[in-house]
């Protein structure tokens, strides 16, 4: 099998199929991914579904017509995104919840439009490779 993944208390887990590489990853900034996470983006990479495992039982939350976010019903963390009228046959991952989320190189940037304005000065503030004491 290929790259694993999981939510923080490991009551979901998932592996990629072999070699499997995504329709595209992209780093989301709409209101409705930063609201569902509480963070300021979220990476989403898109498999087909075929090449997606899933271990144990997500909680899917309708957060829209269409669309469904899948979550660990335990801890919380948010996993997964299903839309069959966009996405019809795939299933978007976040790949932060990856244990190697570096294996898929990012793509790009969606939904800019709702991006935060403090999103756009990141490498201009300190940084610190712990938190500073």
């Amino acid at each position: 099998m290929g790259e694993r993944g999981g939510c923080l208390c490991g009551a979901v887990s998932y592996e990629l199929k072999s070699g499997a590489q995504p329709v595209h990853h992209a780093l989301c900034h709409c209101t409705d991914c930063r609201r569902a996470t509480g963070a300021p983006a979220v990476a989403w990479a898109l498999f087909d579904r075929d090449d997606v495992f899933i271990t144990g039982e997500a909680k899917a939350y309708r957060s829209s017509e269409h669309a469904e976010r899948h979550f660990c019903a335990d801890c919380g963390t948010s996993l997964f995104y299903t839309n069959p009228q966009i996405f019809p046959g795939q299933i978007d991952v976040q790949s932060a919840t990856l244990d190697r989320p570096e294996s898929f190189a990012l793509q790009g940037q969606i939904q800019t439009a709702e991006r935060i304005g403090w999103m756009n000065q990141l490498n201009e503030l300190p940084q610190f490779e712990r938190y500073p004491g």
